[in-house]
């Protein structure tokens, strides 16, 4: 009996391995011949801000390297929980791709009780493509020329003062709540699908100010349709070296500032991440992408995957302190 138990044993490895190998080889061959047809980049965010273009510029350069389309199809709403859930729970096989930010993979963990994603077991990380700073801007006919004159009005106003973002949990909204909480002021919170949807109403003053995406305020503040007043990260940005930070502003410690990095669903196998992520790295420093991103006043980064994941795991207990100390609530 047991040497028919042995003998079947390794008859039955010997079957496992004869099929392992074929699998494996398609494996290895679907991996060396990514990408063979359209691949999606999902991004949360309306076209034209800072993460559809940054999106666009990878896509452009991927489908020129591979021959391959690589379209960006825009999802905005929910903070971007809703494309972030889309990519979470598309198939693992490289082809559905998202520009995932900081607003759905580390803060909106603390802001929501539930979410239909998991941002540290639902996907792979590629690469982190850029950090960004976001503006604190007001409609050109509001009588505040600084950060100061806007918390005196504020006070002066309880209540009545409002401020728009691009949605629940994003850098925008997070900023403004931190600004309400470290100046004590009173400032209604109006929620936008994207920065670009905000901006109309903040350029004809129906709300009063806005934490905006820097390539978005920069040029109308140049052409006096609006008044940049402070800039959410901790240096200076080279894009308007004019602006003081917030922290320059009375606010020492502020920042709050939007990153984004192309991550793929959880099981996407090593060889396309390996491969997604070394072009990202390629692209990123390409002179011409850089002049691009300096425009834009994106700064690229192009870390490694593990870097990428190390970043996520240490920022979501970071905003978890901020979020629970500011008292921040969905409701804000």
């Amino acid at each position: 009996m047991r040497v028919a138990a042995n003998l079947f044993a390794a008859l039955f490895a010997a079957l496992v391995a004869t099929l392992a190998v074929p699998l494996a080889a398609q494996t290895a061959s679907a991996q060396s011949s990514y990408p063979n047809r359209p691949v999606k980049i999902l991004v949360g965010f309306t076209p034209g801000t800072a993460p559809d273009l940054a999106a666009r510029i990878l896509a452009d350069r991927f489908a020129k390297v591979w021959g391959s389309p690589f379209v960006v199809e825009n999802v905005p709403g929910a903070g971007s929980n809703i494309v972030t859930a889309q990519a979470a729970k598309a198939t693992p096989d490289g082809y559905t791709l998202l520009m995932g930010g900081n607003s759905s993979l580390v803060i909106n963990p603390s802001l929501y009780e539930t979410l239909p994603f998991d941002p540290v077991k639902d996907f792979a990380p590629i690469s982190q493509v850029f950090v960004a700073a976001n503006v604190l801007a007001v409609p050109s006919e509001l009588p505040v020329k600084s950060v100061a004159d806007l918390v005196a009005l504020a006070k002066a106003s309880p209540g009545k003062l409002s401020y728009g973002h691009a949605g629940v949990g994003t850098s925008q909204h997070l900023a403004a709540e931190l600004f309400k909480h470290m100046a004590h002021v009173e400032i209604a919170s109006v929620p936008y699908r994207g920065t670009t949807a905000l901006m109309p109403d903040l350029l004809a003053g129906r709300i009063t100010m806005s934490f905006a995406n820097i390539v978005n305020v920069v040029p109308l503040a140049r052409q006096g349709k609006l008044r940049a007043l402070a800039i959410t990260s901790i240096k200076r940005s080279p894009l308007a070296p004019e602006l003081p930070t917030m922290a320059e502003s009375g606010y020492p410690g502020f920042e709050a500032v939007p990153w984004f990095g192309l991550v793929a669903p959880a099981g996407t196998p090593q060889g396309i991440i390996d491969k997604l992520h070394a072009e990202t790295v390629k692209t990123l420093a390409l002179p011409e992408v850089r002049r691009k991103f300096d425009e834009l006043g994106i700064e690229p980064v192009g870390n490694t995957p593990a870097e990428f994941a190390a970043v996520i795991r240490k920022e979501i207990p970071e905003w978890a302190k901020v979020i629970k100390d500011a008292g921040i609530k969905l409701s804000n």
